[in-house]
């Protein structure tokens, strides 16, 4: 029974994480096409200011609804658990995003092979340049694979809690 609990636990955390990460992933989205469109920051100070703001948020919100602490551990000291949020974000949720924009926009160039979508998207009022309907698109592409990694770098490294020292 106590393996089934176990496991009904960690698919729980796993649920909550995506919610939390849901509704991240749309504040990050958001600010990164309100700078795209509304500042013409370009691609890349998009992501990063959507960056800052949805991993700050990400913290907070993991922190109080997925990694709780564990009284049985020790303390975590929240300013490490930010850092480490931030550090872990930054491989994944800003290097590699940043990386794979690059890669989708600039080498395999994606916004040539949405002619059709941005024909197909005006016949219903929605006038997009290729390229800027890539640039829309290529955020949502790389969530299927950063999610995942996220997960597994903040389950296991920074919000990790050590044991206590057993007393003697």
């Amino acid at each position: 029974m106590e393996i089934k609990n176990k496991k009904l636990a960690a698919l729980w955390q796993f649920v909550k994480f995506g919610l939390v990460g849901a509704f991240n992933t749309v504040l990050n989205y958001a600010i990164y096409t309100f700078c795209y469109y509304v500042f013409n920051t370009g691609e890349q100070l998009a992501n990063l200011v959507g960056f800052l703001i949805s991993v700050l948020s990400a913290f907070l919100l993991q922190s109080k609804f997925v990694f709780r602490q564990d009284e049985n551990a020790e303390k975590r000291v929240w300013w490490k658990v930010l850092i480490k949020t931030y550090i872990s974000y930054s491989i994944t949720g800003l290097f590699l995003t940043a990386l794979l924009l690059w890669l989708w926009i600039d080498v395999i160039r994606l916004g040539d092979h949405l002619g059709g979508v941005c024909e197909w998207l005006a016949g219903y009022g929605f006038e997009f340049a290729p390229k800027d309907l890539a640039a829309s698109l290529a955020p949502l592409l790389n969530m299927v694979i950063t999610i995942p990694l996220n997960f597994i770098i903040n389950k296991f490294w920074a919000y990790r809690q050590k044991k206590k020292p057993k007393e003697e």
